[in-house]
């Protein structure tokens, strides 16, 4: 696994480069789970978007560091 991204010279960590990914992401998923009304069945809904952010960020984490750049 390759911890760091190379833009042009300039390395970033991969969980900055993940981080704003997952967090556009999740609130897509926020948003529909909003409109088909799936919020109502949920005790806490700000725990359940940081669960959502952290299940996307580790799976964009994990398929960045399963390919070969």
């Amino acid at each position: 696994m390759n911890p760091e991204i190379s833009f042009f010279g300039l390395y970033a960590p991969s969980l900055l480069v993940c981080a704003p990914i997952a967090y556009i992401l999740a609130s897509l998923v926020r948003r529909m789970l909003g409109a088909l009304g799936i919020y109502r069945y949920l005790w806490h809904q700000s725990l359940a978007a940081l669960a959502i952010f952290v299940c996307l960020l580790g799976a964009l984490l994990h398929i960045l560091s399963e390919a070969s750049f």
